[in-house]
């Protein structure tokens, strides 16, 4: 009967430690319909937003003035996502002479930075359940 009891226990502490949700990403405000849009997720702070320290990204092919995207199986936590419109599919998101950003870019919780790129609290939330972000591109 203890081992039963046990058991009951564990399946609901992992069952409830194991969700996992999917965030749809919704962009709009694009201009220019060519290239690619990619999409990062960040999950820990101190990697946001670093170039190759996504926690998942995905780059999908602007074919309207809107892309979206949904990322699976994401456990429930906090995050954070930043995107750019990669115009010439070069897998980089071009600057000028002054490091600001000249292809469209945009952050979760539509922040706009003003001298500098934001940090993790700026753009993050919370994910306990399916979520869609709406982010509008800033040129």
């Amino acid at each position: 009967m203890a081992l039963l009891g046990f058991l009951l226990l564990f399946l609901v502490s992992t069952s409830e430690s194991d969700q996992h949700y999917a965030l749809t990403i919704k962009v709009d405000n694009i201009k220019s319909v060519k290239g690619m849009m990619e999409i990062s997720v960040y999950k820990e702070p101190a990697k946001f937003p670093k170039v190759g320290q996504t926690y998942r990204m995905a780059r999908v092919k602007v074919e309207g003035h809107e892309v979206s995207y949904t990322f699976e199986h994401l456990e429930a936590d906090d995050y954070a996502v930043a995107l750019f419109h990669d115009i010439n599919s070069n897998k980089v998101c071009d600057k000028n002479f002054f490091g600001i950003p000249t292809e469209a870019y945009g952050f979760s919780n539509n922040f706009k930075p003003v001298l500098s790129a934001p940090v993790f609290g700026d753009c993050d939330f919370e994910l306990s359940c399916d979520r869609t972000l709406k982010i509008h591109l800033i040129h």
